[in-house]
């Protein structure tokens, strides 16, 4: 919460760069979904710091994904379709300037949105073939060193659709997430539900351990906490 403030408090800028164009957009936006804060996530502006996001199209397009995220996760369907509209166009800016790697990434994003649009239709089938597809495009790229993680990891976003939908590939499908994305509280607690699910209690016991080691040195008092706590103490 502090670097967040930090940056939101900023009036300009340091420098037009790619590492300050990924920080300018990931912060905002990964708190709010870091949390699970979907009215705050639907409602994303971009830091008033002067900075030209537009310049950077994948960066601009962190804040669409963090929108219709948001707005899929409160029922708002218009502006999920708003805000995927634009992340389409942002990966068409991308591939008109022959920019396959962004592209891609800015691809991942646009199936990742049409994911959770598509579960909020009701369409869970739909759901999970467009987190496939965004999991597997994901994977099949290497990372740019100025981008060290997406908002929302694709793998982690399939394993909250198959826990959501009671599927019990969910918990091999938080492993993989966390094999790319090590020590993720989402996927951690993700992972501690989806084994509490299967009946696999050892493992739920282990990743509600780990949670609570990863959040040791913080005074939170998230509820996710709390039923880490619970679960261990019977």
């Amino acid at each position: 919460m502090q670097v967040r403030d930090e940056l939101l408090a900023f009036t300009k800028n340091g420098g037009v760069n790619l590492p300050t164009a990924y920080a300018v957009a990931v912060i905002p936006a990964r708190y709010a979904v870091e949390r699970n804060d979907w009215r705050m996530a639907a409602a994303l502006e971009t830091p008033a710091i002067g900075f030209p996001l537009d310049k950077f199209p994948w960066a601009e397009a962190m804040i669409s994904f963090t929108r219709a995220v948001g707005a899929a996760q409160t029922g708002n369907l218009a502006a999920a379709e708003t805000e995927i509209g634009k992340l389409q166009a942002l990966r068409d800016k991308r591939n008109d300037a022959k920019d396959t790697y962004w592209a891609n990434q800015v691809e991942v994003q646009r199936l990742q949105a049409s994911a959770l649009r598509a579960h909020a239709r009701k369409d869970d089938k739909k759901a999970i073939e467009l987190a496939r597809q965004a999991a597997d495009l994901d994977a099949g790229m290497d990372k740019h060193p100025a981008t060290p993680a997406p908002v929302l990891p694709a793998r982690e976003l399939l394993a909250d659709l198959l826990l959501e939908t009671k599927d019990p590939a969910a918990l091999q499908a938080y492993e993989d997430s966390l094999r790319s994305d090590p020590n993720r509280f989402r996927s951690l607690l993700g992972k501690a539900r989806a084994a509490k699910a299967a009946g696999d209690l050892e493992i739920s016991r282990e990743a509600y351990k780990k949670l609570l080691a990863l959040s040791a040195r913080t005074d939170s008092d998230r509820p996710e906490l709390a039923e880490a706590k619970t679960f261990l103490s019977n």
